[in-house]
């Protein structure tokens, strides 16, 4: 007479989105990294480290950044990369003559970032803007110009940025002074709205002028303007491993978001082959990722190189990016594992990344 039934919640209690990116990161990524997890999962957890990108298109004072003893970690290892140049030139070694060219060659002494020194975790004052009303530095996490470095964007190149929102590669890619045109899509309009309003901020009306801001789906790219640019940056969209770790606003491991998640290597894998067939024969690209996944970053890379050759018979050469690691390792953590590519490690004294990019040619 007494008996009744028992109450159900209409929804089960919510696992913060948080919560359940962490859980299946330390599933994964303590498979993939072994001993390196728990150094790289408290760099995660932990505020992320910033550069400044210097604005060469603004009269900004690189001294106010010196005094703070902040160096440009690109110009340090342009200087490095001479020095083991005289000096095996001096030796006579032809083993590190051989190893110089493509270290000095492989980086543009224009692009300046100043970042603080490894354990030190000063912050950069906001950006002002000089009398022209151009903001003198841009805040970026610097290990996403190592992909911007690795393109290599040479005088005259037609370069295109397929996923280019919120657009600090695009800024960068713009500094070198290199590229005859810059193609910046983004099938986000909020997203390339932001990006319009950076290239306004930081880039007079000339310099845009060469660039195309579009919002097509980067998978169609090749139906638009297919085998026509030198360079192709695919930094493609991912888990966004930091951000997926520490905040709860737009999260992609939120619940309903689950088959997007699932479906993450599929779009990469359609976007870098987008990108490959927007590409000259002879160009170079670079695929990008801020995730840590094995399955985003190598497995894509290997399964489009098959795709590429199986299906539309273009061949694509993996360049060797293996330099950098020298070039840079004084101011990132890089993972020596990587089966293709380079992939940057957080870690709590040099806390920027995770950055993985791999470097191709087409054939």
């Amino acid at each position: 007479r007494h008996r009744h039934k028992e109450k159900w919640a209409t929804t089960a209690p919510r696992i913060p989105s948080t919560r359940l990116a962490l859980h299946h990161f330390d599933t994964s990524y303590s498979l993939h990294l072994g001993a390196l997890w728990p150094s790289v999962r408290a760099g995660l957890l932990c505020e992320q480290k910033y550069g400044a990108l210097l604005n060469n298109f603004a009269a900004a004072d690189p001294q106010e950044l010196e005094l703070l003893n902040a160096t440009d970690f690109i110009s340090e290892a342009h200087q490095k990369a001479q020095q083991w140049q005289q000096g095996a030139a001096a030796r006579g070694c032809q083993e590190g003559s051989e190893m110089s060219p493509p270290l000095c060659a492989s980086i543009s002494s224009k692009i300046k970032c100043y970042t603080f020194p490894r354990g030190d975790i000063t912050r950069f004052r906001p950006a002002r803007p000089d009398s022209l009303g151009l903001l003198d530095y841009y805040h970026m996490d610097a290990a996403s110009l190592l992909p911007v470095l690795a393109l290599n964007v040479q005088p005259g190149d037609f370069v295109l940025d397929l996923c280019a929102a919120p657009g600090g590669k695009t800024l960068a890619l713009l500094q070198t002074g290199f590229c005859g045109h810059l193609a910046a899509n983004d099938i986000s309009i909020s997203r390339t709205k932001r990006l319009c309003e950076i290239l306004h901020s930081y880039v007079p009306k000339e310099v845009r002028d060469t660039v195309s801001v579009t919002s097509y789906d980067g998978r169609d790219w090749d139906h638009v303007k297919g085998g026509t640019f030198h360079k192709v940056l695919v930094d493609v969209p991912c888990t966004t491993d930091r951000h997926s770790a520490m905040e709860e606003h737009n999260n992609i491991f939120h619940r309903r978001r689950t088959k997007e998640r699932q479906m993450l290597p599929m779009l990469q894998l359609e976007l870098l082959m987008a990108g490959i067939l927007a590409a000259k024969p002879g160009a170079e690209l670079v695929y990008s990722t801020c995730s840590l996944s094995p399955l985003q970053n190598e497995c894509v890379v290997e399964r489009a190189l098959d795709i590429a050759e199986a299906q539309f018979n273009i061949r694509i050469h993996v360049e060797d990016l293996s330099h950098f690691r020298t070039l840079f390792q004084d101011t990132f953590c890089f993972f020596s594992e990587c089966r293709l590519g380079e992939l940057v490690l957080p870690h709590l004294t040099a806390n920027f990344g995770p950055m993985y990019f791999c470097k191709l040619r087409r054939m």
